[in-house]
């Protein structure tokens, strides 16, 4: 049959390799009863191993064929995306496409009769949750905005549930308020709806009723002085845009492996995805924090709403479903802080992941029957942006590297094209690493962190899109460092035996195997070092035992939790 040459005799090479297994048992076995045992374990060894071969190629072989070929179907969509996207983003820097070339921009000045009202009132929001290593930072940035006094609001949503934590925010907003400035600190009963429970609850103070625009900002962001003169002139001078977002800057893309991919995975977020929907439709997805709305255009879109962990984006859709448009600007740069820790990004994966497979479920029928959306830009929201971007592109790298090309070495009456398992997955990577050239040289390492990371999000895609288990709405607060690991290295660990002495206390207090153990990492692991092995031991004719032995070696490491920063107790 085709594709049986890839193994010499493999149906005689299994039995042969399970025969001399069991043969080398004997005679380590030194019981007759053992020896016994161990061959009627053979026997019946010997008859699955038969079965299998009488399925493999009638049945089983025809179903992994189909599925290889609808996972290369979906690679190819993928790949088609890309290719799009990159087109796009190649005409607007060849024709000089750029924010203020397409909309009105003029620099707020104070008039000289009016004086600071001719400045719109904006409203800043920071939401926080027991934020103690960063709350200083988004606050004192906030403060140190450029803007007349008499003109903005700076308002502290504070929901962390320590006391300790409530009293040092507190405290910090009293401090700035001593200094002449209009900063407010709120808080709520309980946590309902989380993060857009409390930015809804903080636009319905009676002060936001002047404003004309809102600010928002997460704990660990630190805008520049400059950011409002920046941003708001944009909503000012256009009337028909209802949001202006900024890029994230990292200000420890640096600090380990972890935090290098995910400065390439983001990296290609803002330079390709944010910019080409911005140039080309006036539509992308809010990142949450770093943007400033035009208050009107989110109470005719119905405000925050909790229904899904994606409250940022839940809002854009329905502002852009009113006929409302966005703008990105590339070199307005916020400084933050990337999720350092393996925990804390896989909590926030899980969110990232499930949020909008449950949005898109939601808003699929109201984005079809919206009338006030053309339908080119509703091809781009539900194929491009939900379909092709938050489901497939997840799933597709699970399901196709991670468990059918693994497969495919087991059943060689299999066809796999190498065009589908490694050019089109390589240039993939390489459009996706061109955003961030400093790291073209970790592109394999991605590869392989990104293919571990999938089993994650494929795992949150499905449970969104057919919301299933309990952590569909579940909104963990993505945790953050500031400063405290320098910190604590630099005041306890100085020395010539600070290293030693910062390894002891990571083995001795911070490692709790069973709170760091993936299960689910670790068995797929196990599974491709099986296939590896058996893809090397029958010479197949691709080599994919390269690939997958890598990618098991990721799996594993990954699994037992050792990856990103380690923070001492």
């Amino acid at each position: 049959m085709p594709g049986q040459n890839h193994f010499a005799e493999p149906n005689q090479h299994v039995l042969t390799f399970l025969h001399l297994i069991f043969k080398l048992q004997g005679h380590i076995w030194t019981t007759e009863a053992m020896v016994q045992d161990a061959q009627g374990l053979s026997g019946v060894l010997d008859q699955l191993v038969h079965l299998w071969l009488m399925v493999r190629a009638p049945i089983v072989a025809p179903i992994l064929q189909f599925a290889v070929n609808v996972c290369l179907v979906m690679v190819t969509l993928l790949f088609v995306e890309r290719m799009y996207m990159s087109g796009v983003l190649f005409v607007v820097k060849l024709i000089g496409r750029t924010p203020k070339t397409m909309w009105k921009w003029q620099p707020m000045r104070e008039d000289v009769e009016q004086g600071n009202s001719s400045f719109p009132m904006v409203l800043v929001q920071i939401p926080m949750y027991n934020e103690k290593e960063v709350y200083q930072l988004s606050i004192q940035a906030a403060c140190g905005l450029l803007w007349p006094a008499d003109r903005i609001v700076i308002q502290v949503l504070d929901d962390s549930t320590d006391p300790f934590v409530k009293e040092l925010v507190q405290a910090e907003v009293k401090r700035w308020a001593s200094k002449g400035i209009n900063i407010k600190y709120e808080i709520r009963v309980n946590r309902t709806g989380y993060k857009a429970g409390a930015l809804k609850q903080g636009m319905r103070h009676s002060y936001v009723s002047e404003c004309d625009y809102v600010a928002i900002f997460d704990a660990d962001f630190q805008p520049d002085p400059d950011f409002l003169h920046r941003s708001i002139p944009f909503l000012v001078h256009n009337p028909e845009l209802a949001l202006v977002q900024a890029r994230w800057k990292f200000v420890n893309g640096e600090e380990n492996l972890m935090t290098k991919m995910q400065e390439v995975s983001l990296n290609y977020h803002f330079s390709v995805e944010q910019r080409v929907g911005s140039a080309a439709y006036g539509f992308f997805g809010f990142n949450g924090t770093a943007g400033v709305w035009r208050i009107q255009a989110m109470n005719e879109a119905g405000g925050w709403n909790d229904r899904t962990t994606v409250e940022d984006m839940d809002l854009a859709v329905r502002a852009s479903m009113q006929g409302w448009k966005f703008v990105y600007l590339h070199d307005l740069e916020v400084k933050n802080e990337l999720p350092s820790t393996f925990k804390a990004f896989r909590f926030q994966q899980h969110r990232w992941s499930c949020g909008p497979a449950s949005l898109f479920r939601k808003v699929f029928p109201q984005v079809l029957k919206n009338k006030k959306v053309k339908l080119w830009k509703k091809i781009h929201m539900l194929y491009a942006f939900f379909f092709v971007r938050k489901i497939l592109g997840h799933i597709v790298t699970f399901v196709f590297y991670c468990v059918i090309i693994p497969l495919t070495v087991l059943v060689p009456e299999v066809e796999m094209p190498l065009w589908g398992a490694i050019y089109i997955p390589s240039l993939i990577t390489l459009m996706n690493g061109v955003a961030t050239p400093k790291s073209l040289h970790l592109l394999v390492f991605w590869v392989v962190f990104e293919n571990v990371m999938s089993l994650h999000r494929t795992r949150a895609t499905l449970s969104g899109l057919f919301d299933l288990g309990s952590r569909v709405n579940e909104w963990v607060v993505t945790e953050k460092l500031g400063n405290v690991l320098k910190y604590k290295m630099s005041s306890k660990h100085s020395g010539k035996r600070s290293l030693r002495r910062y390894v002891s206390n990571l083995l001795l207090k911070s490692w709790k195997l069973g709170d760091r153990l993936n299960i689910w990492e670790l068995w797929t692991s196990a599974f491709l070092l099986f296939c590896s092995i058996y893809d090397f031991h029958y010479k197949g004719k691709n080599r994919f035992y390269i690939y997958m032995i890598c990618q098991s070696v990721a799996f594993f490491i990954m699994g037992l939790g050792y990856c990103g920063t380690f923070v001492p107790s």
